[in-house]
């Protein structure tokens, strides 16, 4: 059996020969700043990424995936929502997103786009999909989460699950202690994130056996908690309760993408939201789990949002 194995702090900090832009910000018309990652070709098709949960902008931060980027000519631009990482905090709904993002992108110039979202960002890439298709030139939600007010979805949370949903939604301050501690924890040594991982399929151990992708997971949770956890927390709240627009209503393509042994977001919700999207393109991998699929997979997910 295959077990995560740890790197010293000293091995995860190795220079990485990457072309990428990590810290960087437009102000929007409100004067709050947004924080984004680039990675991939400068000049290339325009792809917004949208992180899970707790995630940042470093979410493409591994070699493999800024080849990977460069080689389809993709721009791959990482988003972080309100109050995460290097974005200043504002209330928002999963709703209102789209909004956000159509200025985001206006401020970058881009008149369209792909958007792509792993785990609990795809309900983002679907709230686009919804409000502004005439912008989106691709969608694709990768390992993950359905509304969980649709029918058979709160049967596939786990007890933990349940627990932290519940705390979102009727008590966030408490969600915002645990947060603290967990931020605490990782800043000092971020290999403690991956305690959080030690009940995953065997696709997700092999997986998380790298010491890039751990390096990767280290710098995506220190960088959540940048601005304190009020966004994170919000972000849990906003995906514990309804999204507030139908999936039905979602009229344009939006491919899905899960692991069958996916047993962070179960394969049960990616069958939830298949069947719920009108024209939804799913694809489901047997022997995939919920952090493999975007390992090894990345090459075939991207070149498909960027044609």
């Amino acid at each position: 059996m295959a077990r995560i194995k740890t790197v010293e702090p000293e091995e995860a900090r190795e220079k990485i020969a990457m072309s990428v832009k990590t810290d960087n910000q437009v102000k929007l018309s409100d004067g709050r700043s947004v924080g984004y990652a680039e990675y991939g070709d400068p000049m290339g098709k325009p792809v917004l990424h949208f992180h899970g949960l707790p995630s940042s902008r470093f979410e493409g931060h591994r070699p493999a995936t800024d080849e990977i980027a460069t080689r389809l000519h993709a721009r791959v631009i990482v988003v972080e929502r309100p109050g995460i990482g290097l974005s200043d905090y504002k209330p928002y709904t999963i709703a209102s997103w789209p909004n956000i993002v159509a200025e985001f992108a206006d401020a970058l110039h881009l008149d369209r786009f792909a958007v792509m979202g792993v785990s609990s960002g795809g309900k983002y890439v679907a709230a686009c999909a919804w409000k502004i298709p005439q912008r989106i030139t691709a969608a694709g939600i990768i390992s993950g989460t359905c509304p969980y007010d649709l029918p058979g979805a709160k049967e596939t949370l786990s007890k933990r699950e349940t627990q932290l949903y519940g705390l979102a939604d009727k008590a966030p301050w408490l969600l915002r202690l645990l947060l603290w501690k967990f931020a605490r924890d990782a800043r000092k040594n971020f290999s403690s994130v991956l305690s959080l991982f030690t009940e995953v399929s065997e696709p997700d151990k092999v997986a998380l056996s790298q010491p890039d992708v751990q390096r990767m997971f280290g710098e995506v949770i220190v960088g959540a908690f940048e601005r304190g956890t009020r966004g994170v927390a919000l972000d849990w709240k906003l995906e514990a309760r309804p999204w507030g627009f139908s999936l039905q209503e979602v009229r344009m393509p939006v491919h899905i993408w899960h692991g069958e042994q996916d047993e962070i977001q179960p394969i049960g919700q990616g069958q939830i939201m298949a069947n719920a999207l009108p024209n939804a393109r799913a694809k489901f991998y047997p022997n995939e789990g919920h952090i493999s699929l975007f390992v090894n997979h990345y090459d075939e997910l991207l070149s498909t949002i960027v044609g």
